[in-house]
């Protein structure tokens, strides 16, 4: 990854080094790539966005560790930025295998998971089958980010276990994977969790 602030933390904690849990914020420019946003870990926030540092310090409340990610600021941090701030989700990681997967690469501009990627993250790539696939691509930071779909009929199976398995299996060995799934979305955490992902942390991001 590269040299931003926040890129480094992301890597480490991919690692499972965590920032100090001492109640930090930091408050950097965007990272590279068009995504920014405010990622919260134990006690340690980053907030990587186009504000200036002290109009964002001044609408945080220090005694309360979980302010950065409070609706009134991340509505107000939107206002900032110009950027409508998106869902909270958890983040997980993983290291990829290496072992690299079998399953087909997607190549239809018109699928709609296709057209999702291509928006929200660059260098993407898509494998997968009719019943369920897994898409990959550069995210916040530029880290490698993974979603999964799988079919209704074929829910409740462990394909998506299989398909996050997969997107660990088509990167590099030792290369750091993120998933965001949506807190209530319990279905896709058991599968990143079976696939041996683990959450580092939360985040709000406002893409462009």
């Amino acid at each position: 990854m590269n040299g931003h602030l926040l890129a480094t933390i992301l890597d480490a904690a991919a690692h499972g080094n965590f920032p100090d849990p001492d109640g930090t914020i930091n408050i950097t420019p965007p990272a590279p790539g068009d995504t920014q946003g405010v990622v919260a870990f134990t006690a340690h926030h980053v907030i990587a966005a186009a504000a200036d540092s002290e109009a964002v310090r001044s609408r945080l409340d220090p005694t309360d560790l979980g302010s950065p990610l409070l609706p009134g600021f991340l509505e107000w941090l939107g206002r900032e930025t110009g950027r409508q701030p998106g869902n909270l989700d958890l983040v997980l990681a993983a290291l990829a295998s290496g072992a690299g997967t079998d399953l087909e690469p997607i190549d239809d501009p018109g699928h709609p998971r296709v057209a999702r990627a291509l928006k929200h993250r660059s260098s993407a790539r898509i494998h997968g089958t009719e019943s369920g696939l897994f898409v990959i691509g550069r995210g916040l930071a530029r880290r490698w980010e993974v979603s999964i779909q799988v079919r209704r009929g074929d829910r409740g199976t462990g394909l998506g276990t299989d398909l996050a398995s997969a997107a660990r299996d088509s990167l590099p060995e030792g290369t750091p994977l993120f998933a965001q799934v949506a807190p209530g979305n319990s279905a896709s955490l058991r599968a990143f969790l079976g696939a041996g992902f683990a959450p580092i942390g939360a985040e709000v991001l406002f893409p462009a």
